[in-house]
């Protein structure tokens, strides 16, 4: 999947824009509306946390450091004298599985609170009262949605695409 990024005018063409999407059969879940705080969306789909975080980045960041941190720290505990050979397989595991537990819920902790790096590039159009919409769209589409937008709607401006979308949120 690819996220595409559309810096809209005003609610009337994200509704047309929402409209063209599901119309290229882009299912709901898969586009996410922000627009300025307080703003009426009336019945478009608004982009979750997840959409507005860091969380996925923050959570496989803490995932890969708490990991080597805990593989690192079970090295240390098998080369002590007092550790046999036979449970240094399961120290090492042990201490990995748990360091990527406690850097995973670290991360997650910190992307939860920091806003999306993707987004903060659009933040002072959005004050101006401009809308973005995100579709995550297969990537063998994202040429097809784009031209589709821009021949029905030549206003909108597509801001470009992001690289492939994990597949949970």
């Amino acid at each position: 999947m690819r996220r595409i990024y559309f810096l809209v005018p005003d609610i009337a063409t994200t509704k047309r824009i929402v409209d063209e999407l599901l119309l290229a059969r882009i299912e709901e879940r898969h586009i996410h509306v922000i627009a300025k705080r307080g703003t009426e969306l009336e019945d478009l789909p608004e982009a979750s946390l997840l959409q507005k975080s860091d969380f996925v980045p923050a959570v496989e960041r803490g995932l890969a450091m708490g990991g080597t941190a805990g593989a690192l720290a079970g090295l240390v505990a098998i080369a002590l004298p007092p550790a046999s050979t036979v449970i240094a397989g399961g120290i090492l595991l042990a201490s990995t599985l748990a360091g990527a537990g406690v850097g995973a819920w670290a991360g997650s902790m910190i992307g939860v609170s920091t806003a999306n790096s993707r987004i903060k590039q659009f933040e002072a159009a959005i004050e101006t009262g401009q809308v973005l919409v995100l579709a995550d769209v297969p990537k063998n589409r994202v040429d097809d949605i784009e031209k589709r937008i821009k021949q029905h709607l030549p206003q909108v401006d597509i801001e470009g695409t992001e690289p492939i979308i994990p597949a949970f949120p």
